[in-house]
């Protein structure tokens, strides 16, 4: 898991509980990296402590630029991002730095 913070919270769906929701500024712990085909390609991803289930259809993660990461950890999101199945066979370096606000 990697640490990152909520450097957005605002927008949140009906569809999603405030109880399943990020708070600004609340540290949280990334599991899985999502590319999300049906919003343009922006990443998505899996957060440990907001794990959103069948309730929060059609919304299965959060959108990655809701949350920044340490410049030390950028590594560990590039080895994350590259086991995951969804970003298999794409530019992970161009898409983790086109999309991530790096704290």
């Amino acid at each position: 898991m990697i640490k990152c913070i909520c450097i957005e919270d605002s927008g949140r769906p009906p569809e999603i509980p405030k109880s399943m929701w990020c708070i600004l500024e609340q540290e949280y712990h990334l599991t899985h990296i999502y590319k999300m085909a049906l919003q343009g390609n922006i990443l998505g991803c899996s957060i440990y402590e907001l794990p959103l289930d069948e309730s929060c259809a059609p919304y299965e993660m959060f959108k990655m630029s809701r949350f920044a990461f340490n410049i030390n950890d950028l590594q560990k999101i590039k080895e994350l991002a590259s086991l995951c199945a969804e970003l298999d066979g794409l530019n992970i370096d161009e898409l983790i730095e086109e999309q991530l606000e790096v704290a």
